[in-house]
């Protein structure tokens, strides 16, 4: 043996090939079942969520204390690192009380309570907020970003692979 290897270049095995799973109709069922499900998510975002960060941007700069205001029915709570809040605001003013229900989701690492001032913008008294959605802006900008991105790009990807295993049965 003078230790050259074998060519073993000319030996190729044809490629194994498996037939496609069948997708009956159950799998179909809980694709779309699933579709459903996250389009409602993605909606309630774009509802509750959505039009808070809108709003926020609008007012960050002008905003100010509001001394005639008040917090209702505000209530946090933590999953892992994602914080839900909602509140309902209630700010006199001279032609009536403006009331306002709003929601924050954003990230971060927080024990214990949060404590929330009213704030609104003098010139738009209808978009009123806390300090704790101004102070959080950015956080629930990307929040809401990275969280409605990757719930349409699973609904995307549900239902292309829907497509592709229908195509291929």
């Amino acid at each position: 043996m003078t230790g050259t290897p074998e060519n073993t270049s000319s030996y190729r095995p044809d490629a194994l090939r498996l037939p496609p799973r069948e997708h009956g109709w159950i799998n179909t069922f809980w694709i779309l079942f699933g579709v459903v499900a996250l389009g409602g998510i993605l909606v309630a975002c774009a509802i509750y969520t959505a039009p808070a960060v809108m709003s926020d941007w609008q007012v960050r700069a002008a905003a100010q204390p509001a001394t005639n205001a008040r917090v209702s029915e505000g209530k946090c709570s933590a999953k892992l690192v994602i914080h839900i809040c909602d509140a309902t605001l209630a700010l006199r003013t001279p032609t009536g009380t403006v009331t306002r229900r709003v929601n924050y989701v954003f990230t971060g690492l927080h024990a214990g309570d949060y404590r929330v001032g009213v704030m609104a913008d003098p010139a738009r008294p209808d978009l009123v907020t806390t300090d704790l959605g101004l102070e959080r802006l950015w956080n629930r900008t990307i929040t809401l970003l990275v969280g409605m991105g990757a719930i349409a790009a699973c609904i995307f990807g549900a239902l292309l692979s829907l497509l592709r295993n229908r195509r291929t049965a």
